[in-house]
């Protein structure tokens, strides 16, 4: 059969290639003719997937969706209904996998068949099932299917050797002709390709949605089969810059150190990057040394709030005082350290915010990335709000990280997004910061990336329930840099007392 695999449009400033398709992509293809399509990559809005559909004609369209995705992709399963009725329509991805049932109902009759879970598993028998005509799967790991007026959910199944699922299709994903926006902003060399070691996080931070999609159990790749993937990007595809976006690439100390003495004996004129965050009281001075020699030369970390109690209520097991010396122990080995934050957690104040931000400032950080707290389905903190109520604030149609779709009780959205500016522009405006970042820039595309990236996160107004989009995003840039300067010019001079 032609099978489409989409990674659907959305406002992402992250344009890199989706590992989970090309995954996916290559355990089917020895069977049937497979097709990858990043609309994200490609400009194609989902109304301009219907060339796509009708010029390839698949018997069957898997679309990956994050939750952040829904309305889009519910857009896009209309418009490839249309396009062919007959079309089989498939959906998976991190929403699906949180939510399944929930998923199949937003997305409504045009979606035919959904998936929970890692699907490389599940999804070949899916297609022999369907192209056999029986339509019982009964049988087959993580599909959500019909049975009459109901929809069933197989349970997902793990794969327990990552090895045997084989390289990603890379001829497919090709990660040499993606742009300079891959997922930490800044780069060091190009191209680059994301590389997955290990999947599985133990952990139980309340606002993740890691351990519903790859179980708490880690699992790893084999040193040798990482060397492979290595080698092919670098020797075949021309990659100078790896990203590994692990969620605990750190988590097992044994096996890091191997995949980083790995990459020190194969001598190549690399770079590497961590963008996803580390667990940093996972780390020890010789980790951080090999990282070093190895060619790492940012490490993104997961700081989160500046607030010990807002920390305890995310289950983060850590305190401020011990961020502070975890950063100051990754920089003593002459790493640079990006830091993530998120404001407006549930129960979050004025002043815990502040907290935050005065953090962010006084840590020894290259750049700091501040989000807005989003309820996440199927993790903890979503389900605490279902429980109070306050699930029914939660902006569904404008639920991006950067908008605050859901704000904290005592607080209103422009609050929130005001403190989320003051927090952006009271890091990067401090001269050492914005010069160290502006040097750092590679080109004049990296530099309208960066722009675009600016104005998404900083400047863009909440799109109340509609699709918003500035036509002069340099104008309003300026427009808001004026305001913040004329808000902290210094006041005149007093008057001399005349007595």
């Amino acid at each position: 059969m032609r099978v489409l695999l989409i990674k659907p449009n959305n406002l992402s400033d992250h344009i890199q290639p989706s590992l989970g398709l090309g995954y996916l992509a290559q355990q089917i293809r020895k069977d049937h003719d497979v097709t990858l399509f990043d609309c994200i990559k490609n400009h194609s809005s989902p109304d301009e997937i219907s060339g796509v559909v009708e010029a390839l004609q698949p018997h069957v369209v898997g679309i990956q969706s994050y939750t952040f995705d829904l309305p889009n992709v519910k857009r896009m399963l209309r418009v490839i209904k249309r396009c062919d009725p007959a079309i089989t329509t498939v959906v998976g991805g991190a929403h699906v996998s949180a939510d399944p049932l929930g998923a199949c109902r937003a997305f409504g009759d045009d979606l035919d068949y959904g998936f929970n879970g890692e699907g490389e598993i599940g999804f070949g028998p899916f297609l022999h099932t369907m192209e056999k005509g029986t339509r019982d799967y009964s049988g087959i790991p993580g599909v959500i299917w019909r049975h009459g007026d109901q929809r069933i959910v197989n349970p997902p199944q793990l794969a327990e050797n990552l090895d045997d699922l084989g390289l990603p299709a890379l001829d497919l994903l090709r990660p040499d002709t993606y742009p300079e926006s891959q997922h930490g902003a800044f780069y060091n060399q190009f191209p680059i390709s994301p590389i997955l070691t290990t999947r599985g996080c133990p952990h139980a931070c309340t606002f993740c949605s890691a351990p519903i999609l790859s179980g708490r159990r880690l699992r790893h790749h084999s040193v040798g089969y990482l060397q492979q993937m290595v080698r092919l990007l670098y020797s075949v595809y021309g990659i100078r810059e790896f990203h590994i976006v692990d969620d605990n690439f750190t988590q097992d100390l044994d096996y890091a150190k191997s995949v980083l003495q790995m990459i020190l004996d194969m001598r190549l004129d690399i770079s590497l990057a961590l963008p996803n965050g580390i667990r940093m009281d996972k780390v020890d001075d010789e980790l951080l040394e090999m990282m070093k020699s190895a060619g790492v030369y940012v490490v993104s970390v997961a700081v989160e709030s500046g607030n010990d109690q807002i920390l305890k209520a995310m289950n983060k097991k850590t305190t401020v005082h011990r961020m502070r010396e975890n950063v100051a122990r990754i920089r003593r080995h002459g790493l640079d350290v990006a830091a993530f934050f998120i404001l407006g957690f549930p129960g979050e104040t004025r002043e815990t915010i502040r907290d935050t931000i005065r953090l962010s400032r006084e840590l020894d950080l290259v750049r700091a990335n501040f989000f807005t707290y989003l309820p996440l389905p199927g993790t903890a903190s979503y389900h605490r709000l279902v429980e109070s109520g306050e699930i029914e604030k939660v902006d569904w149609n404008d639920f991006k990280f950067m908008s605050a779709a859901y704000v904290p009780k005592g607080m209103t959205r422009d609050e929130l997004l005001s403190l989320k500016r003051r927090a952006f522009f009271g890091f990067y405006l401090r001269p050492w910061i914005f010069t160290r970042n502006l040097v750092a820039i590679r080109s004049y595309r990296h530099f309208r990336f960066l722009l675009q990236r600016f104005y998404h996160w900083v400047v863009m107004k909440p799109a109340d329930g509609k699709e918003r989009t500035h036509r002069r995003p340099l104008r309003a840039i300026a427009a808001q840099l004026r305001s913040l300067f004329s808000a902290v010019k210094p006041a005149p001079a007093a008057h001399p007392d005349p007595t």
